[in-house]
């Protein structure tokens, strides 16, 4: 059969498609379900089978998009990992972005790595990580990062042997993600993929168990971040590929949903809005890697901004000025209508009181959610936060009877990061409620939270809001704001301007058509396509803020689950070439280097190694039809008018059609 089905898993929502030629069959969502996420998986299949009257054993292609591990990133979500550094100083620890990235995380430093050429520079001491493992405490995975390792991976390989052996966890070695230099940004991508396996592994695992049970026997891929598909075997061992899958699939489904060129497409979900350009019909690709929550990785992806701001945004009251105002983001909430489905006996009467008392509290309208579920196992925690997770146990929390003092707020935090608590507060799905453009949870509850809100002063002491209903239309209206910001950003950046223009006062009054002595306007010469199940709701706004066309096509809602099964397969390997001395070429493979007196016989050796690398990984990757193409980056050096080889880089790509079970 030809019918596709495709999934998306979100934040708050899972999304899921089903796909016959050219045509949607059906579309259905349900409520992510984080404690175990097969349940909202069955949810949204199970919906859109029925919908469609299509028997499970009619499907023959599954693919899965998700922006679990974009959320976890953007939110500094993950579990405990180590890092292996072999061949670097504790001071390279704080070059890009490495430090952030592992925050109170381990770090063994030994001794080892290779040179530029791929010669050893030290001795790799296994001993020495033997022992540190044993000192180690618990912890969910280990990335491994050896000086130049994209010219020899041996020591990598070594150390990941021993760490397979001695503890049994996951190890990502920084090689198998990228074929670059740069050893801290490398070792940095791989602290991240370590982070997001369990997360991943957990996702993948839930859908493909429920696929079984269900009786879909076809084969099951997973959106990469540049919007091609991998087989979910593939996505398990890097997560990290899997950022901006989401996003990725949403490309892929705007073009196929809309036929566009060129356009800017924005897509609100839960978490996030991310923003992207279709230029020809395909995603633009960032050559420096995806940059998320902050982190600029190594990973071939759209280029896509990505913005702490969805439906699910905190609401923050800005009291600095006279004047205040509110802000969003860029942390996500549980929405208080929502919280007052799962959790309403804690939830109403606490708002009910709240909204009755004669003076605010620092938290009320806020509240603590339990939030186990796995993939987030409390390894490592301090003694502070481990008490304060037994305590929450399985039941919600008012905020102010939760927490006794400032320590336990940071301990709060802490647990927030590593996604094993909830904190439930307004948001602007809330006041989507009452302003009748979402009519999905419980409204009173929206309506009880935004009153709280509205009570709240700025620093002129007067009221935020005269009743609920203003501000929840303030919320919305600095919704429009903050997304027309990062739809400008975006522009900006593509026009090779500073981004920060976006929010520059010139800019700012051109949105609001300023008309005095001198006339400003600024906006957009492209349309934007609103994706998102919430596009319809804000998003006619915000092209009008921008003087742009909006283009809301059907089926915007699901975009990300129709793009990520109407992908293709696309593998690639790169490899590198050097000058090892005169007349010396130097290709370095896998299994170490090796030299050739011949140029041509160099690169014809490493052409080959990367046809057949990339071909069975395509292959392995479920694809048929095959088609491989090459691109090359040669770099010379000119001394006295002769011309001297330096380094060249080859990537061939391979691309082909998912295999669909008859």
């Amino acid at each position: 059969m030809s019918i596709l089905l495709g999934v998306d898993t979100g934040g708050t929502y899972t999304d899921a498609a089903l796909i016959d030629g050219d045509k949607v069959l059906a579309s259905a969502k349900s409520l992510t379900t984080r404690h175990d996420l097969a349940v909202g998986i069955g949810g949204a299949v199970e919906a859109v089978l029925a919908a469609a009257a299509i028997n499970p054993g009619d499907v023959g292609l599954c693919s899965l998009s998700t922006t679990l591990a974009t959320n976890a990133l953007v939110e500094g979500q993950g579990a405990r990992v180590a890092l292996v550094f072999i061949g670097f100083s504790e001071g390279d620890v704080a070059r890009q972005g490495l430090q952030d990235a592992l925050g109170s995380d381990p770090v063994v430093v030994l001794s080892g790595g290779h040179t530029h050429s791929g010669g050893e520079a030290a001795a790799f001491d296994g001993d020495a990580l033997r022992a540190a493992l044993e000192r180690l405490g618990p912890v969910s995975g280990f990335a491994v990062a050896a000086q130049f390792a994209t010219r020899n991976p041996a020591h990598e390989v070594a150390a990941r042997d021993i760490i397979r052996v001695e503890t049994g966890a996951p190890v990502t070695c920084s090689h198998e993600l990228s074929a670059k230099l740069g050893g801290p940004k490398r070792a940095m991508t791989a602290v991240l993929n370590a982070r997001l396996i369990g997360m991943i592994d957990s996702l993948i695992g839930a859908a493909e168990r429920y696929f079984r049970a269900l009786g879909i026997r076809a084969p099951m891929m997973v959106t990469r971040g540049d919007g091609a598909l991998i087989s979910s075997a593939v996505a398990r061992e890097k997560p990290i590929e899997t950022i901006l899958s989401g996003p990725a699939a949403s490309l892929v489904g705007a073009r196929w949903l809309t036929g566009a060129d060129r356009a800017i497409v924005s897509d609100i979900g839960g978490t996030t809005t991310d923003v992207a350009v279709l230029a020809d019909g395909r995603p633009t690709i960032d050559p420096d890697g995806a940059q998320v929550g902050g982190f600029r990785t190594m990973v071939e992806a759209v280029a896509m901004r990505t913005t702490g701001l969805g439906g699910d945004s905190e609401v923050h009251v800005l009291e600095s000025g006279l004047a205040g105002g509110l802000t969003l983001g860029p942390r996500r909430v549980v929405p208080l209508s929502l919280a007052a489905l799962q959790h309403g006996e804690v939830v109403l009467s606490a708002l009910e009181r709240q909204e009755g008392a004669e003076r605010l509290g620092d938290h009320d309208g806020r509240f603590v959610l339990p939030a186990r579920h796995a993939g987030h196992a409390a390894h490592g925690l301090p003694d502070r936060d481990a008490r304060l997770l037994e305590r929450v146990g399985d039941t919600a929390w008012e905020m102010g009877k939760l927490l006794k003092n400032r320590m336990e707020l940071a301990a709060l935090d802490r647990l927030r990061a590593r996604g094993l608590l909830m904190v439930a507060a307004l948001t602007p799905s809330d006041a989507a409620h009452e302003l009748a453009l979402l009519d999905a949870w419980n409204g009173v509850a929206a309506r009880k939270g935004l009153a709280l809100l509205a009570r709240r002063r700025n620093g002129a002491g007067e009221l935020l809001a005269p009743d609920p209903r203003t501000m929840a239309q303030r919320i919305i209206d600095q919704l429009t704001r903050q997304t027309a910001q990062a739809l400008m950003e975006c522009a900006f950046a593509e026009d090779r301007m500073d981004p920060a223009l976006a929010r520059h006062p010139l800019t700012l009054a051109g949105h609001a058509r300023h008309r005095g002595l001198t006339r400003l306007d600024a906006g957009l010469a492209l349309p934007v396509i609103g994706l998102g199940a919430s596009a319809g709701s804000y998003y006619r706004a915000v092209g009008q803020m921008l003087g742009t066309e909006m283009v809301l096509p059907a089926h915007a809602g699901v975009a990300n689950a129709i793009g990520a099964v109407v992908g293709q397969i696309t593998m690639r390997r790169t490899g590198q070439i050097t000058a090892a001395g005169q007349n010396r070429y130097r290709v370095h493979l896998p299994d170490g280097p090796a030299d050739h007196r011949d140029r041509d016989a160099a690169f014809a050796a490493l052409r080959a190694h990367l046809d057949t690398a990339a071909e069975g990984a395509a292959r392995d990757a479920g694809a048929e039809g095959i088609r491989l193409s090459a691109e090359e980056d040669l770099r010379e050096a000119t001394v006295d008018g002769k011309t001297t080889f330096v380094e060249a880089t080859i990537t061939v790509t391979a691309t082909g059609r998912p295999r669909i079970t008859a």
